[in-house]
């Protein structure tokens, strides 16, 4: 059996550890305060890289749909504290330094949570879609990921007017589970965000053209049934293109997913289940 992690042995070691984190990323917050996108403009840059949407209230499995009205209005809250920041060249963009730590306080409400791999709820559910969006935009771009975290080991719920490949996604917490990316580049960035009544949206802007245009690709995507469960696999590449002559540059993997499928084996297609 393996030895647990001391944030593990109970819950006040657990809070002790989310304390200690906490408070270590404010100190390298301080230190490096200079170097962290934190200038806004109200006026969009020109030229507009790439735009994303995503849907808001998902069906997701039993999850209580009072959840998923909450976490509209949280993410009604955290937009605007992204929407226009510009990313200058040799700065970094961190989620949570713009957004800050979501309280009641602030009028934040409970909404879904994944914690420790478990579905749970707590306030300020819901920005997990958030970076979400961000990353898939930063994606499509030059810009670097700098600190980035995933739930790629599972799969929860099953699709539902699903927009992007599985595995994905980002996995935060308040503040040392961060989103973080970093603009290398000699050319400044921007992000728009807003909500409408259906909608997570977003924008990332830049002053001038770029050289290359990014997309990402999902191959060999199937379900897989091994001794203890189905597993979901696929992998998630990234090409870079040449604006001027089309041609493919270089083509990355992203990630490879390996993912054990938790929900029921009637919501996977049939025409997606592969042998081993």
């Amino acid at each position: 059996m393996a030895r647990k992690l001391f944030c593990e042995l109970n819950p006040v070691t657990y809070k002790i550890s989310v304390t200690k984190g906490i408070l270590k990323r404010r100190l390298k917050w301080y230190i490096n305060r200079h170097k962290y996108a934190s200038i806004y403009e109200t006026q969009k840059l020109p030229i507009k890289i790439y735009e994303h949407k995503s849907l808001i209230r998902r069906k997701l499995g039993n999850v209580n749909m009072e959840l998923q009205d909450n976490k509209a209005i949280n993410l009604g809250l955290a937009a605007p504290k992204i929407n226009g920041i510009t990313i200058r060249p040799n700065e970094t963009f961190s989620f949570w330094r713009l957004v800050g730590k979501c309280t009641r306080l602030k009028g934040y409400k409970e909404g879904l949570v994944i914690k420790s791999g478990n579905i749970n709820q707590g306030i300020g559910g819901g920005m997990c879609q958030f970076t979400n969006l961000i990353h898939w935009m930063i994606l499509h771009s030059p810009l670097t990921i700098k600190e980035h975290y995933h739930h790629n080991k599972i799969d929860m719920f099953p699709d539902y007017g699903r927009q992007i490949p599985f595995g994905t996604g980002t996995s935060i917490m308040y503040n040392y589970l961060d989103y973080q990316f970093v603009n290398n580049t000699d050319q400044t960035f921007q992000l728009i965000t807003y909500i409408t009544d259906e909608y997570l949206c977003g924008e990332i802007r830049c002053n001038k053209e770029l050289e290359y245009s990014y997309h990402i690709k999902e191959e060999n995507s199937c379900f897989v049934k091994e001794i203890d469960g189905y597993y979901r696999n696929n992998e998630i590449y990234r090409k870079k293109v040449d604006k001027k002559t089309g041609n493919q540059v270089n083509k990355t993997l992203i990630i490879m997913n390996h993912s054990k499928v938790l929900y029921e084996e009637d919501y996977i297609q049939d025409d997606m289940i592969r042998t081993k």
